[in-house]
């Protein structure tokens, strides 16, 4: 593979390439391209067909955060761990706060050895750009024309979002410049940049069907247009991009920004983090409200999946589900069917057959024994993260306090059997102290079978900081336990898949909720978040986060609402809000999923305590190891639970945003480096 030098060739670069025409392809060495391929404009734009097969390339080239690199790491906040043989990777490396790594580290999708953010937007911004400025040469009907420039002025917008969210505002490129110009365009603000976007993701929306089956274009590729951009895509996106906006980070950039790059007040930032920008925040309540009410009309096809378990272990699904909450992360024996079903709003383009299975489906067991396949690399769960699923009765277990986590006397939390009457989504996403990992030992080794049920206890066998968990558990939410040597799901005939959508509907009514809770925070109006408004009549703040309880409340596992404690507004970091209830339960819906380090990083708490510290679960097993074969482990009793600090994280504010590479900071005067690097 090899890359432009720098954001100056991406942008100017006269590469036109094909893609394929009407298809969604892959097409991993799109750099390497024979020269044959290379299609002239006037071949490339003449008609309709030729046209969208020029944008299919931007689908293709939409990263793969899972499989960027085999075994990638995409979790950057407080939520994962690798152990040792992983450090090099990009999650240990933010920890250390080493983030000019980004640049160099072929494991982390920002700047993957298979993909790239950084190089795919630069050039898919170009691609954007060259075909927006030859839609005059489309032969084609007025619908051909507004299908095609709703999807390039959408991809616009969103390769210069995604680009923000890390690196902060950037200049808007608008224009294809010519191969021998030097743009000299200043940086924007966040929040200048997410006024460019907005503008374009409004013209996508204005520009492009609910449904590319009902268009005479789309019709031509019925029922294969799940991914193609869509009006509801690009209403999410713009509410999103408001809500970005309107983050408490972003509106104090936009006070302190120097010559267009913003830079943060020394000094502690975390009593600013309910301190959100209420104008923004109103666009992205209206525009995520609009979205939730054609959800809750039936007039889009998106709905929240199923939580329904006739082994929440094992993720057996019952048999009356119609949908499977499970399948927005990962598919088994369904053809390699891309994730998402219903629940997935906008994700790109399945990398091919087998893909998951050549790493990413084994790096989130124990290596143990070599009870799961591969090398000894490990992504696994912080306690921290295990913390902030509460309980069932709808209680967290702690409240932030003072930069503490202090327990919650009203949860019910029992640290004798921590596991118990916990969020059904604990026992659907974690692995856990006597938790069945193996179903089949037949060919085990003999060390292998020992390990049937996970030792996760202080001193047990999977606690190996080498070859298993430092923190007491692993994660199955993205890849199920049975991808173990016993079970052997990564073998061919079980067909599975994995892959991480960039935005789901469950992330739509959790933004929602934010934006409306922040609206109630900046106008000292409680009732705002029990108000269903007129442009989403049926839901309001509060009735968004207990529609995802609602979800998760079935007969064996049930999920009561946010309690009336939580129901105020207040500042005065008592841990009480229902401000950080919904971030809770954003935590929790969306754990693993990569949004960690972007949210605390826009509520201005990455650097604030008690989120640099990660810890562990230390806990000494009371059950005898027969006692897990007929009992559920989550009624298992344990004796002297407790915390203990495994890695304080040494962040300062220019940790907010990963550095620009050097060579594109040198480019001219007006494109200066973030603040601190």
């Amino acid at each position: 593979m090899k890359y432009y030098n720098n954001i100056k060739t991406l942008l100017c670069s006269s590469l036109l390439l094909m893609a394929g025409v009407a298809s969604f392809t892959s097409c991993t060495d799109w750099l390497d391209k024979d020269p044959e391929s290379i299609v002239a404009e006037d071949e490339a734009f003449k008609n309709y067909r030729n046209f969208q097969g020029y944008i299919e390339e931007i689908y293709n080239l939409v990263p793969d955060k899972e499989k960027v690199n085999y075994c990638t790491s995409w979790n950057f906040g407080d939520d994962a761990v690798h152990n040792p043989e992983g450090y090099a990777h990009m999650d240990h490396q933010v920890d250390l706060g080493n983030y000019r790594n980004w640049w160099t580290n072929g494991q982390c999708w920002l700047n993957g050895a298979r993909s790239s953010l950084w190089n795919n937007s630069w050039y898919c911004i170009r691609k954007c750009n060259m075909g927006i400025a030859n839609i005059k040469s489309l032969v084609g009907t007025d619908e051909e024309r507004d299908l095609l420039l709703g999807q390039m002025y959408f991809f616009r917008a969103w390769w210069h979002f995604e680009l923000m969210c890390y690196f902060g505002g950037l200049p808007y490129i608008d224009e294809a410049f010519e191969a021998t110009a030097i743009p000299e365009l200043p940086r924007l603000s966040f929040q200048e940049c997410a006024d460019r976007c907005a503008e374009d993701f409004l013209r996508a929306y204005d520009l492009l069907p609910m449904d590319w089956d009902e268009t005479l274009a789309g019709m031509q590729t019925s029922g294969k247009n799940e991914l193609r951009i869509n009006k509801f895509m690009a209403l999410c996106y713009l509410g999103k991009c408001y809500l970005w906006a309107g983050s408490p980070l972003m509106k104090e950039f936009e006070k302190t920004k120097n010559g267009g790059a913003a830079q943060l007040l020394n000094g502690s930032s975390n009593g600013k983090t309910y301190d959100y920008d209420v104008d923004y925040c109103r666009k992205a309540a209206e525009a995520l409200g609009k979205a939730l009410d054609l959800v809750q009309k039936g007039a889009v096809s998106y709905k929240l999946a199923e939580f329904k378990f006739s082994n929440i272990y094992d993720n057996v699904r019952d048999e009356n589900a119609e949908t499977c909450y499970s399948d927005i992360f990962w598919t088994e024996k369904q053809n390699w069917n891309t994730p998402g079903t219903c629940e997935a709003i906008f994700r790109g383009v399945n990398s091919g057959l087998n893909t998951a299975n050549w790493n990413c489906a084994k790096i989130f067991g124990p290596k143990v024994a070599g009870l799961v396949d591969h090398d000894n690399i490990i992504h696994h769960p912080t306690a921290n993260l295990v913390d902030q699923y509460g309980m069932a009765n709808g209680q967290p277990i702690y409240l932030v306090q003072n930069g503490q986590y202090v327990l919650n006397p009203e949860s019910g939390w029992d640290p004798e059997h921590p596991f118990k009457d916990r969020d059904p989504r604990f026992y659907h996403d974690m692995v856990f102290d006597g938790f069945h990992y193996v179903l089949s030992t037949d060919g085990l080794s003999a060390a292998q079978k020992k390990l049937e049920y996970c030792d996760l206890f202080t001193g047990g066998a999977m606690r190996e900081i080498d070859h298993g968990s430092s923190t007491g558990y692993f994660i199955q939410k993205l890849v199920p336990h049975q991808h173990n040597e016993g079970d052997r799901w990564y073998d061919w005939d079980h067909a599975f898949e994995c892959y991480l959508p960039y935005m789901r509907l469950a992330d739509i009514y959790l933004m929602y909720a934010e934006a409306r809770t922040a609206m109630a925070m900046c106008n000292n109006d409680l009732s705002l978040i029990n108000e269903r408004p007129t442009y989403c009549p049926s839901l309001s703040a509060v009735d968004a986060i207990n529609a995802l309880r609602d979800r998760v409340n079935t007969l064996d596992y049930p999920m009561e609402h946010v309690p009336a404690k939580f129901l105020n507004i207040n500042k005065n970091g008592t841990g009480d809000n229902f401000m950080d209830e919904v971030r809770r339960e954003r935590t929790v819906e969306l754990s693993f999923e990569g949004f960690r380090w972007c949210d605390l990083q826009r509520w201005l708490l990455l650097t604030e305590p008690p989120y640099t510290v990660k810890y562990s679960h230390e806990f000494e097993r009371l059950e005898a190891d027969s006692w897990f074969k007929d009992h559920d482990p989550k009624d298992a009793k344990v004796g002297n639970f407790h915390k203990e600090d495994l890695i304080t994280r040494r962040l300062e504010s220019k940790h907010y945003w990963f550095p620009l590479p050097d060579k594109d900071i040198y480019l001219y005067e007006g494109f200066p480096q973030n603040p601190g690097w």
